[in-house]
């Protein structure tokens, strides 16, 4: 049985599934659905096109779905959709898509801390973190097991790999390889994120690895051009040697700098 106060405004079409907790004072539009087991706090506020998985933790003043923050927005039919088991804090605004994907995501287990902004069209992976304040522009797209400090902010289009990690208070204007950790203004390597991956269970000659890689394509003082073709021919093959070249260059608005 869900559990819907007295006090909150639920529209009657919204599809609200089982062992359902809506506090008093939240709001629900028609066109919502919320998945089993998810918590709605008090005054959150979900709108039409949003989708809420299954456990999911809705804080007060969040709200999901409202219409993008951008002028070429016509109307068009749109969603905002919540994976499974994850957490939206306070204050956070996830806005719906337009119609060049028709579609804003937060992916499964993720935690996006308070006051965090996911503009229209932005894709966020599963397992992912955004701490506070972080500001996601329209169009990007964030890949698993990112992490995000609070206060960045990535400028649209951009995107950021699996298992990067990046400071606080960075202006993200390039893209950002995956395993990496950047920092600084503008932002650049500084590293992999060796603590991160370790805790994911890589091994220990895989990581080693990823460091031989990036140390080829950004500490060594070449062009990305010649790191990269320095990479193919010296670092044996796998799984994350291919993420990272296919990564690099398929960036067509070319990623972060290297260590100077």
């Amino acid at each position: 049985m869900s559990q819907i106060s007295d006090r909150a405004y639920v529209h009657p079409d919204a599809q609200i599934g089982t062992g359902v907790t809506i506090a008093p004072f939240a709001y629900v539009a028609a066109d919502v659905v919320i998945g089993d087991g998810t918590w709605i706090g008090p005054h959150a506020t979900l709108m039409d096109g949003a989708r809420i998985g299954a456990r999911c933790r809705i804080f007060p003043g969040a709200v999901i779905s409202a219409i993008p923050q951008d002028l070429k927005f016509d109307g068009e039919k749109s969603t905002a959709v919540i994976g499974d088991d994850s957490t939206i804090r306070e204050c956070v605004t996830v806005n719906r898509g337009t119609k060049d994907k028709h579609m804003s995501k937060v992916g499964n287990n993720c935690l996006i801390m308070a006051y965090a902004h996911i503009a229209h069209d932005t894709f966020v992976g599963n397992n992912c973190i955004l701490a506070n304040a972080v500001n996601l522009a329209g169009h990007v797209t964030i890949e698993d097991h990112a992490i995000l400090e609070g206060m960045v902010a990535v400028q649209q289009f951009i995107r950021i790999g699996k298992h990067s990690f990046i400071a606080g208070a960075s202006l993200v204007r390039k893209n950002v390889p995956p395993f990496v950790r950047a920092a600084r203004e503008p932002l650049s390597y500084i590293g992999v994120n060796r603590i991160g991956l370790e805790r994911r269970g890589f091994s220990q000659d895989s990581i080693q690895d990823i460091e031989e890689l990036y140390r080829l394509i950004f500490v060594h003082g070449k062009n990305i051009s010649h790191g990269l073709e320095q990479a193919e021919a010296q670092v044996k093959d796998g799984p994350e040697k291919q993420m990272i070249l296919d990564f690099i260059r398929s960036s067509e608005g070319g990623v972060i700098r290297g260590l100077n």
